[in-house]
């Protein structure tokens, strides 16, 4: 009998293999101007602004709290073969939450940047228009 979630599973997968047949069947131009495409950007820039903080002040916090927590429970079973399993995943954690965190740090940096160089890009076409020209028309 098929569980909850193999059941969710198995949605998940049929929906990631039609989303899959959509991106083979529509390989054309993407994007905001794209005939038919969504005319709005993906994310504004405080959306941008949003992510890096949520990054910065809520999956950075949760990684140190997991950390302690481990550390409280390694302690509690000190004598037990679970501290030393505890210990073992802990390891492991560590190096996991390493190498994301310093991923999630990358996004971060890239998030709070996109909006300047959007800014840059708008002046610099805006700069070409006034130039060029069609100013004058």
């Amino acid at each position: 009998m098929a569980t909850d979630f193999d059941q969710e599973w198995g949605r998940e997968r049929a929906d990631g293999a039609d989303r899959q047949v959509g991106l083979r069947l529509n390989s054309g131009p993407q994007g905001p101007f794209a005939p038919g495409g969504s005319k709005e950007f993906a994310s504004t820039p405080a959306e941008k602004r949003a992510a890096a903080g949520v990054i910065q002040d809520e999956l950075e916090s949760a990684a140190e709290h997991a950390d302690e927590a481990t550390s409280s429970a390694r302690k509690d079973f000190d004598g037990w073969q679970a501290a030393a399993g505890l210990k073992k995943v802990a390891e492991s954690w560590d190096q996991q939450v390493k190498t994301l965190m310093g991923r999630l740090s990358s996004e971060k940096v890239a998030l709070r940047g996109a909006e300047s160089v959007f800014a840059r890009n708008d002046t610099g076409v805006g700069s070409q228009f006034l130039k060029s020209a069609l100013n004058g028309v």
